[in-house]
């Protein structure tokens, strides 16, 4: 019950994100006095609308965004002539940037809030996390039950009984190097007696045998239980940092720096993650880097609401408006950025064609954009449709 009203809030969360986008669409031209024609939420047939002043806003059946009509986009557009002094693409420059900006700049604040709610309500994560195989809180070993839970225990476990620390840097099990945890934890949990840590603490490298307690686990909640080793320690993390409501202000702006560096080298990626979709889609193993669609974010959503981790949901929200925003940014049409990128040009020849002593040019054909635009939005297509099939065969697994 608590992941499909994860799945659901999350799923509602980015409507109103995609919504909110379109909101910055519809504002800026407003405040700028642009004609607003139609407002509306979701594509397909309308369910209802209502008119307010010259913009008619309504709900479509099919959720899947929104869009806002603005007056003259382009040339291209039929406009009343009354309303051909106000079309878009006749308004100055920056006029027009900012329209069209406004939806981009819309999804960074819905990130910048969020993440100053997750700062005072939770706290922010920290990036400088230390490696990956380093030791945390060391304990005593216990089975696990069905629904993955640990039962009680007392006492001292395996690894602290071998003279393990906290902060100890394991680099090899028995001869085995490892870089990951989830190899540490293979490695480990194959062992069927004594074995040996190879590990650094304070520059040196030691080396301590270990003898693990076998013990009973589920690697999926509800399913078949297997028995492992176990040491008895957990992987060293730094928790997140809280602030008070005037402090949260200037730590989620550099927060949110930290997240844009994140997006941009994200977004870089994505022609390289197609082979990596598509091997998941035929049965390898899903890379949890892999881009996900929007019934995959939802799902992400619903565990992580299931799991308590209403941190983890908020982050992963604004993390998603961020990488809207960016993936926006593109100078391809039909994306925002590739109109901005039109006006630019216009701008840029125009200037130049003044200095000549020549009148403006004409506004950019989109006729001959057209080609360019079409294989944009096929790949696109393309593109999200792997997504969605990737997490419906094969989903990103968050928890075990």
């Amino acid at each position: 019950m608590v992941y499909a009203i994860g799945f659901a809030l999350f799923a509602l969360g980015i409507t109103a994100s995609v919504a909110l986008h379109e909101c910055g669409h519809m504002w800026t031209a407003q405040a700028t006095g642009m004609k607003v024609r139609r407002y509306f939420i979701g594509f397909g047939p309308k369910i209802f609308s209502w008119r307010r002043g010259e913009t008619e806003y309504g709900l479509k059946a099919l959720p899947l965004g929104g869009f806002c009509d603005i007056a003259g986009m382009t040339a291209l557009d039929e406009l009343e002539p009354e309303d051909l002094d106000r079309a878009m693409y006749r308004q100055a420059t920056w006029k027009r940037l900012l329209v069209m900006s406004g939806g981009i700049l819309m999804n960074f604040l819905i990130g910048y809030i969020l993440i100053v709610i997750l700062a005072v309500g939770w706290g922010l994560p920290r990036f400088d996390q230390p490696p990956e195989t380093q030791l945390g809180k060391l304990g005593c070993v216990s089975d696990m039950t069905a629904d993955q839970k640990l039962l009680d225990c007392t006492g001292t476990g395996p690894a602290q009984s071998a003279g393990l620390q906290q902060g100890d840097k394991v680099t090899k099990v028995n001869d085995v190097p490892i870089k990951t945890w989830k190899e540490f934890r293979a490695e480990t949990e194959k062992q069927t007696g004594p074995f040996t840590y190879t590990f650094e603490r304070d520059g040196k490298t030691m080396t301590a045998p270990v003898t693990p307690k076998m013990a009973v686990v589920y690697p999926e909640k509800n399913g078949t239980p297997k028995t492992v080793a176990k040491v008895g320690v957990g992987q060293d993390f730094y928790g997140p940092v809280q602030y008070n409501v005037l402090s949260a202000i200037p730590a989620a702006g550099a927060f949110t720096g930290q997240i844009a560096a994140r997006t941009v080298e994200s977004l870089a990626q994505m022609p390289s993650k197609v082979v990596d979709l598509w091997h998941a889609v035929t049965g390898g193993t899903r890379d949890p880097e892999t881009p996900v669609s929007v019934y995959g974010a939802s799902k992400i959503g619903g565990e992580t609401a299931e799991h308590g981790l209403w941190s983890m949901f908020i982050l992963t929200l604004a993390s998603l408006n961020f990488f809207l925003g960016a993936f926006n940014l593109l100078p391809l049409l039909p994306l925002d950025g590739g109109h901005m990128a039109v006006v630019i040009f216009e701008k840029l020849r125009n200037v130049f064609r003044n200095r000549k002593g020549l009148p403006d040019g004409a506004p950019v054909d989109y006729l001959k954009l057209l080609p360019a635009t079409y294989v944009v939005v096929v790949l696109g297509g393309a593109y999200m449709i792997l997504t969605l099939v990737a997490d419906i065969v094969n989903p990103v697994k968050l928890f075990p």
